[in-house]
Protein backbone atom coordinates (compact mmCIF):
# COMPACT_ATOMS: atom_id res chain seq x y z
CA UNK A 1 0.00 0.00 0.00
CA UNK A 2 1.52 3.72 -0.85
CA UNK A 3 2.08 6.02 1.61
CA UNK A 4 0.26 8.96 1.99
CA UNK A 5 2.92 12.10 2.09
CA UNK A 6 2.46 14.69 5.32
CA UNK A 7 0.52 17.48 4.70
CA UNK A 8 1.83 20.91 3.49
CA UNK A 9 1.89 23.38 6.34
CA UNK A 10 2.93 26.94 5.36
CA UNK A 11 3.36 29.60 8.06
CA UNK A 12 4.13 33.48 8.33
CA UNK A 13 7.87 34.24 8.93
CA UNK A 14 7.29 35.84 12.38
CA UNK A 15 10.72 36.02 14.40
CA UNK A 16 14.74 36.22 13.72
CA UNK A 17 14.35 32.42 14.03
CA UNK A 18 12.02 31.65 10.87
CA UNK A 19 13.78 34.41 9.08
CA UNK A 20 17.21 32.57 9.35
CA UNK A 21 15.09 29.48 8.10
CA UNK A 22 13.70 31.19 5.21
CA UNK A 23 17.07 32.45 4.10
CA UNK A 24 19.00 29.55 4.82
CA UNK A 25 16.38 26.91 2.68
CA UNK A 26 17.11 27.77 -0.90
CA UNK A 27 21.00 26.41 -0.39
CA UNK A 28 19.28 22.89 0.84
CA UNK A 29 17.26 22.73 -2.63
CA UNK A 30 20.53 23.63 -4.80
CA UNK A 31 23.32 21.40 -2.88
CA UNK A 32 23.52 19.47 -6.04
CA UNK A 33 23.47 22.06 -8.27
CA UNK A 34 27.01 23.07 -9.62
CA UNK A 35 26.02 26.76 -10.47
CA UNK A 36 24.54 27.08 -7.09
CA UNK A 37 26.17 30.11 -5.29
CA UNK A 38 24.94 30.91 -2.01
CA UNK A 39 23.91 34.42 -1.26
CA UNK A 40 25.56 36.72 2.05
CA UNK A 41 22.98 35.63 4.63
CA UNK A 42 23.90 38.79 6.32
CA UNK A 43 23.10 40.49 3.25
CA UNK A 44 20.09 39.20 2.82
CA UNK A 45 18.72 39.37 6.44
CA UNK A 46 19.40 43.26 5.81
CA UNK A 47 17.81 43.10 2.34
CA UNK A 48 14.76 41.85 4.81
CA UNK A 49 14.80 44.55 6.79
CA UNK A 50 14.27 48.08 7.73
CA UNK A 51 18.08 49.12 6.79
CA UNK A 52 16.78 48.57 3.24
CA UNK A 53 15.77 51.97 2.38
CA UNK A 54 13.04 50.52 0.10
CA UNK A 55 11.30 49.00 3.10
CA UNK A 56 9.91 53.26 3.30
CA UNK A 57 7.53 52.48 0.46
CA UNK A 58 7.40 48.29 0.61
CA UNK A 59 5.66 46.11 2.80
CA UNK A 60 6.17 42.82 2.92
CA UNK A 61 5.11 38.90 4.57
CA UNK A 62 7.21 36.05 3.94
CA UNK A 63 5.97 32.55 4.46
CA UNK A 64 7.79 28.94 4.65
CA UNK A 65 6.27 25.48 3.43
CA UNK A 66 6.86 22.75 5.72
CA UNK A 67 6.29 19.11 5.37
CA UNK A 68 6.83 17.20 8.93
CA UNK A 69 8.66 20.30 10.34
CA UNK A 70 10.64 20.52 7.51
CA UNK A 71 11.11 23.48 5.35
CA UNK A 72 10.10 22.52 1.54
CA UNK A 73 9.21 26.29 0.03
CA UNK A 74 9.08 29.59 0.65
CA UNK A 75 7.39 33.27 -1.11
CA UNK A 76 7.00 36.43 -0.73
CA UNK A 77 4.44 38.64 -1.01
CA UNK A 78 4.89 42.47 -1.31
CA UNK A 79 3.09 46.29 -1.98
CA UNK A 80 5.00 48.70 -3.31
CA UNK A 81 3.17 52.24 -3.17
CA UNK A 82 5.88 53.65 -5.70
CA UNK A 83 4.49 51.16 -7.78
CA UNK A 84 1.28 52.28 -7.14
CA UNK A 85 1.01 55.57 -7.90
CA UNK A 86 1.89 54.40 -11.58
CA UNK A 87 -0.02 51.69 -12.14
CA UNK A 88 -3.10 51.76 -10.30
CA UNK A 89 -3.75 51.44 -6.49
CA UNK A 90 -4.65 47.65 -7.07
CA UNK A 91 -1.07 46.04 -7.88
CA UNK A 92 0.84 43.63 -5.88
CA UNK A 93 3.94 41.26 -6.06
CA UNK A 94 5.32 38.22 -5.18
CA UNK A 95 9.16 36.97 -5.13
CA UNK A 96 12.33 35.14 -3.51
CA UNK A 97 10.30 31.78 -4.84
CA UNK A 98 12.10 28.71 -3.91
CA UNK A 99 10.74 25.14 -3.15
CA UNK A 100 11.02 21.46 -3.89
CA UNK A 101 9.41 20.20 -6.94
CA UNK A 102 5.98 19.22 -5.31
CA UNK A 103 2.51 20.77 -7.19
CA UNK A 104 0.90 20.81 -3.67
CA UNK A 105 3.95 22.93 -2.21
CA UNK A 106 3.29 25.55 -4.66
CA UNK A 107 0.25 25.44 -4.21
CA UNK A 108 0.17 26.36 -0.53
CA UNK A 109 2.68 29.04 -1.19
CA UNK A 110 0.61 30.70 -3.62
CA UNK A 111 -2.56 30.26 -1.50
CA UNK A 112 -0.79 32.45 0.68
CA UNK A 113 0.79 34.89 -1.03
CA UNK A 114 -2.43 35.79 -2.99
CA UNK A 115 -4.62 35.61 0.12
CA UNK A 116 -2.67 38.10 1.71
CA UNK A 117 -2.13 40.44 -1.57
CA UNK A 118 -6.25 40.05 -1.97
CA UNK A 119 -6.06 41.43 1.83
CA UNK A 120 -4.23 44.71 0.92
CA UNK A 121 -5.94 45.40 -1.83
CA UNK A 122 -4.74 43.71 -5.09
CA UNK A 123 -6.08 42.48 -8.15
CA UNK A 124 -2.82 42.50 -10.59
CA UNK A 125 -0.28 40.65 -9.52
CA UNK A 126 3.33 40.00 -10.86
CA UNK A 127 6.40 38.93 -10.27
CA UNK A 128 8.78 37.58 -9.12
CA UNK A 129 10.85 40.50 -7.73
CA UNK A 130 13.27 40.72 -4.43
CA UNK A 131 11.26 42.81 -3.75
CA UNK A 132 10.99 45.36 -6.58
CA UNK A 133 12.01 45.70 -10.01
CA UNK A 134 15.28 47.73 -9.21
CA UNK A 135 16.38 44.75 -7.73
CA UNK A 136 16.94 41.34 -8.14
CA UNK A 137 13.84 40.29 -10.97
CA UNK A 138 12.45 37.55 -12.97
CA UNK A 139 12.31 33.70 -13.07
CA UNK A 140 14.92 31.96 -14.51
CA UNK A 141 14.23 30.16 -17.83
CA UNK A 142 17.22 29.89 -19.96
CA UNK A 143 20.80 29.63 -18.34
CA UNK A 144 21.03 27.26 -16.01
CA UNK A 145 24.41 26.02 -16.61
CA UNK A 146 25.95 28.78 -15.91
CA UNK A 147 26.48 30.54 -12.18
CA UNK A 148 24.48 33.70 -11.83
CA UNK A 149 26.57 36.64 -11.82
CA UNK A 150 26.58 39.15 -8.91
CA UNK A 151 23.02 40.00 -7.92
CA UNK A 152 21.27 37.99 -10.08
CA UNK A 153 18.67 34.91 -9.37
CA UNK A 154 19.52 31.43 -10.06
CA UNK A 155 16.78 28.42 -10.01
CA UNK A 156 15.18 25.27 -10.86
CA UNK A 157 14.31 24.62 -14.17
CA UNK A 158 10.62 23.05 -12.79
CA UNK A 159 9.50 26.32 -11.46
CA UNK A 160 8.01 27.64 -14.59
CA UNK A 161 5.51 24.69 -14.74
CA UNK A 162 4.52 25.57 -11.57
CA UNK A 163 3.75 28.79 -11.88
CA UNK A 164 1.98 28.12 -15.09
CA UNK A 165 -0.24 25.62 -13.54
CA UNK A 166 -0.68 28.56 -10.96
CA UNK A 167 -2.25 30.31 -14.07
CA UNK A 168 0.60 32.96 -13.83
CA UNK A 169 1.17 33.97 -17.94
CA UNK A 170 4.02 35.91 -19.12
CA UNK A 171 4.48 39.07 -18.97
CA UNK A 172 8.06 40.05 -19.99
CA UNK A 173 11.26 38.87 -20.58
CA UNK A 174 14.72 39.74 -19.43
CA UNK A 175 17.63 39.04 -21.29
CA UNK A 176 21.61 39.07 -19.24
CA UNK A 177 24.22 39.45 -22.36
CA UNK A 178 27.53 37.53 -21.83
CA UNK A 179 30.55 39.23 -23.71
CA UNK A 180 34.43 38.47 -23.29
CA UNK A 181 36.52 41.34 -23.37
CA UNK A 182 39.10 40.22 -26.29
CA UNK A 183 35.93 39.74 -28.42
CA UNK A 184 34.69 42.85 -28.06
CA UNK A 185 34.56 44.51 -31.82
CA UNK A 186 33.06 47.83 -33.10
CA UNK A 187 32.47 47.43 -37.10
CA UNK A 188 32.53 50.21 -39.23
CA UNK A 189 29.38 51.59 -39.39
CA UNK A 190 29.44 51.64 -35.45
CA UNK A 191 33.48 53.04 -35.72
CA UNK A 192 31.59 56.23 -38.02
CA UNK A 193 29.04 56.88 -36.10
CA UNK A 194 31.34 57.01 -32.67
CA UNK A 195 33.80 59.34 -34.43
CA UNK A 196 31.20 61.85 -36.34
CA UNK A 197 30.52 62.65 -32.03
CA UNK A 198 33.54 62.15 -30.68
CA UNK A 199 34.41 65.86 -30.30
CA UNK A 200 30.85 67.00 -28.96
CA UNK A 201 30.63 64.24 -26.01
CA UNK A 202 32.72 64.27 -23.09
CA UNK A 203 33.56 60.48 -21.39
CA UNK A 204 34.88 61.02 -18.14
CA UNK A 205 35.52 58.41 -14.87
CA UNK A 206 33.35 59.06 -11.75
CA UNK A 207 34.69 61.86 -9.56
CA UNK A 208 35.32 60.38 -6.36
CA UNK A 209 35.68 63.75 -4.49
CA UNK A 210 32.24 64.58 -5.29
CA UNK A 211 30.57 61.10 -4.54
CA UNK A 212 27.33 62.19 -3.28
CA UNK A 213 26.70 64.44 -6.17
CA UNK A 214 27.48 62.56 -9.05
CA UNK A 215 25.62 59.48 -7.55
CA UNK A 216 22.62 62.08 -7.71
CA UNK A 217 23.69 62.94 -11.22
CA UNK A 218 23.36 59.17 -11.69
CA UNK A 219 20.10 58.81 -10.31
CA UNK A 220 18.65 61.64 -12.07
CA UNK A 221 20.22 60.22 -15.26
CA UNK A 222 18.36 56.77 -14.53
CA UNK A 223 14.88 58.02 -13.31
CA UNK A 224 14.65 59.66 -16.84
CA UNK A 225 15.78 56.95 -18.96
CA UNK A 226 14.05 54.32 -17.61
CA UNK A 227 10.76 56.23 -16.87
CA UNK A 228 8.85 55.10 -20.35
CA UNK A 229 9.99 51.11 -19.50
CA UNK A 230 7.83 48.07 -18.84
CA UNK A 231 7.26 48.19 -14.82
CA UNK A 232 9.34 51.27 -13.88
CA UNK A 233 9.33 52.26 -10.62
CA UNK A 234 12.02 55.44 -9.47
CA UNK A 235 15.05 54.92 -6.90
CA UNK A 236 14.33 56.90 -4.24
CA UNK A 237 16.84 59.27 -2.84
CA UNK A 238 17.86 57.25 0.13
CA UNK A 239 17.87 54.13 -2.02
CA UNK A 240 20.82 55.17 -4.56
CA UNK A 241 22.20 56.90 -1.38
CA UNK A 242 22.61 53.53 0.15
CA UNK A 243 23.39 51.77 -3.63
CA UNK A 244 26.58 54.58 -3.46
CA UNK A 245 27.78 53.56 -0.58
CA UNK A 246 27.82 49.90 -1.38
CA UNK A 247 29.94 50.89 -4.75
CA UNK A 248 32.05 53.11 -3.07
CA UNK A 249 33.19 49.96 -1.27
CA UNK A 250 33.13 48.21 -3.99
CA UNK A 251 33.72 49.54 -7.38
CA UNK A 252 37.05 51.20 -8.39
CA UNK A 253 36.64 54.93 -9.87
CA UNK A 254 37.04 54.31 -13.33
CA UNK A 255 34.24 51.46 -13.23
CA UNK A 256 31.71 54.01 -13.53
CA UNK A 257 31.53 56.55 -16.30
CA UNK A 258 29.18 59.58 -17.13
CA UNK A 259 28.73 60.81 -20.58
CA UNK A 260 28.21 64.71 -21.33
CA UNK A 261 27.25 66.78 -23.86
CA UNK A 262 27.87 70.47 -23.77
CA UNK A 263 29.26 69.93 -19.77
CA UNK A 264 25.63 68.73 -19.22
CA UNK A 265 25.41 64.74 -17.97
CA UNK A 266 23.01 62.77 -20.26
CA UNK A 267 24.11 59.30 -19.91
CA UNK A 268 26.10 56.53 -17.13
CA UNK A 269 27.59 53.09 -17.57
CA UNK A 270 28.48 51.52 -13.66
CA UNK A 271 30.36 47.94 -13.78
CA UNK A 272 30.74 45.98 -10.33
CA UNK A 273 33.45 43.14 -9.88
CA UNK A 274 31.96 40.31 -9.81
CA UNK A 275 31.19 39.72 -6.60
CA UNK A 276 29.67 35.95 -6.81
CA UNK A 277 33.45 34.99 -7.59
CA UNK A 278 34.38 36.28 -4.26
CA UNK A 279 31.55 34.65 -1.97
CA UNK A 280 31.71 31.16 -3.75
CA UNK A 281 34.14 29.76 -1.46
CA UNK A 282 32.05 31.37 1.69
CA UNK A 283 28.35 29.29 1.45
CA UNK A 284 26.68 32.45 2.63
CA UNK A 285 28.70 33.29 5.56
CA UNK A 286 31.21 35.98 6.56
CA UNK A 287 32.21 34.95 9.93
CA UNK A 288 34.33 34.45 11.39
CA UNK A 289 37.11 35.00 8.68
CA UNK A 290 34.77 35.39 5.21
CA UNK A 291 34.96 39.38 4.92
CA UNK A 292 38.58 39.03 5.28
CA UNK A 293 38.55 36.33 2.01
CA UNK A 294 35.92 38.56 -0.02
CA UNK A 295 38.05 41.86 1.39
CA UNK A 296 41.43 40.03 -0.71
CA UNK A 297 39.56 39.00 -3.61
CA UNK A 298 38.37 42.24 -4.43
CA UNK A 299 40.92 44.49 -3.35
CA UNK A 300 43.73 42.24 -4.11
CA UNK A 301 43.91 39.15 -6.27
CA UNK A 302 40.62 41.23 -7.64
CA UNK A 303 37.77 39.19 -9.95
CA UNK A 304 37.90 37.98 -13.59
CA UNK A 305 34.38 38.99 -14.37
CA UNK A 306 32.15 41.94 -13.98
CA UNK A 307 28.59 42.82 -14.24
CA UNK A 308 27.10 46.16 -15.76
CA UNK A 309 24.11 46.50 -14.01
CA UNK A 310 23.49 50.13 -14.65
CA UNK A 311 23.33 52.00 -17.54
CA UNK A 312 21.21 54.98 -18.52
CA UNK A 313 20.60 57.42 -21.85
CA UNK A 314 18.38 60.35 -21.06
CA UNK A 315 15.04 60.64 -23.30
CA UNK A 316 15.79 63.35 -25.01
CA UNK A 317 18.75 61.37 -26.82
CA UNK A 318 17.20 57.96 -27.14
CA UNK A 319 15.57 57.90 -30.43
CA UNK A 320 18.20 60.40 -32.08
CA UNK A 321 21.23 59.23 -33.58
CA UNK A 322 23.54 60.00 -30.45
CA UNK A 323 21.57 57.25 -28.52
CA UNK A 324 23.17 54.82 -29.56
CA UNK A 325 26.53 56.28 -30.22
CA UNK A 326 26.44 57.36 -26.14
CA UNK A 327 26.09 53.54 -25.40
CA UNK A 328 29.18 52.76 -27.37
CA UNK A 329 31.15 55.36 -26.40
CA UNK A 330 30.99 54.55 -22.74
CA UNK A 331 30.98 50.79 -23.47
CA UNK A 332 34.55 51.64 -25.59
CA UNK A 333 35.45 53.81 -22.01
CA UNK A 334 34.74 50.01 -19.82
CA UNK A 335 36.60 48.25 -21.88
CA UNK A 336 39.79 49.79 -21.27
CA UNK A 337 39.68 49.63 -17.43
CA UNK A 338 38.46 46.05 -17.88
CA UNK A 339 41.67 45.14 -19.64
CA UNK A 340 43.81 47.54 -17.32
CA UNK A 341 42.33 45.31 -14.46
CA UNK A 342 42.39 41.77 -16.00
CA UNK A 343 39.00 41.50 -16.73
CA UNK A 344 38.20 38.80 -19.02
CA UNK A 345 34.50 38.68 -19.55
CA UNK A 346 31.05 40.38 -18.21
CA UNK A 347 28.10 40.45 -18.18
CA UNK A 348 25.37 42.93 -19.24
CA UNK A 349 21.85 42.89 -17.26
CA UNK A 350 19.15 43.08 -17.48
CA UNK A 351 17.67 44.89 -21.11
CA UNK A 352 14.63 43.79 -21.79
CA UNK A 353 13.44 41.73 -24.40
CA UNK A 354 11.56 44.32 -25.55
CA UNK A 355 14.60 47.52 -25.73
CA UNK A 356 15.50 46.34 -29.36
CA UNK A 357 17.78 49.21 -29.58
CA UNK A 358 20.42 48.32 -26.48
CA UNK A 359 20.02 44.61 -28.43
CA UNK A 360 20.98 45.62 -31.44
CA UNK A 361 24.04 47.40 -29.91
CA UNK A 362 25.16 44.32 -27.79
CA UNK A 363 24.76 41.76 -30.68
CA UNK A 364 26.50 44.05 -32.73
CA UNK A 365 29.76 44.21 -30.70
CA UNK A 366 29.37 40.27 -30.68
CA UNK A 367 27.74 39.76 -26.99
CA UNK A 368 25.27 37.04 -26.34
CA UNK A 369 22.23 36.75 -24.98
CA UNK A 370 23.04 33.30 -22.55
CA UNK A 371 20.41 34.03 -20.00
CA UNK A 372 16.54 34.48 -20.04
CA UNK A 373 14.43 35.70 -16.88
CA UNK A 374 10.92 35.93 -17.39
CA UNK A 375 8.21 37.94 -15.51
CA UNK A 376 4.69 36.59 -15.00
CA UNK A 377 1.43 37.85 -13.98
CA UNK A 378 -2.12 37.19 -13.20
CA UNK A 379 -5.66 38.74 -12.37
CA UNK A 380 -6.97 37.76 -9.26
Amino acid sequence: MKKMSSPIVTEKVKDHQDLNAFISLAGSLYKDDPCWIEPLHLERREHLSVKNPASEHITWCAWIAKRDGVPVGRITAQIDTLHRELYGPDTGHFGMLEAIDDQEVFNSLFSAAESWLREHGAKQITGPFSLNINQESGLLIEGFDTPPSALMNHGHPYYQKHLLAQHYAPAIDLLAYWMRIDEIKFPAPLKAMMARERARIQIRPLDRSRFEAEMQTLRDIFNDAWAKNWGFVPFTEKEFSEMGAQLKLLVPNDFIYIAEIDGEPCAFIVAMPNINEAILPLNGRLLPFGWLRLLWKLKVTGTRTARIPLMGVKQHYQFSRRGPTLALLLVEALKKSFIKRKIGAFEMSWILETNTGMRTIMERMGANAYKRYRLYEKHI
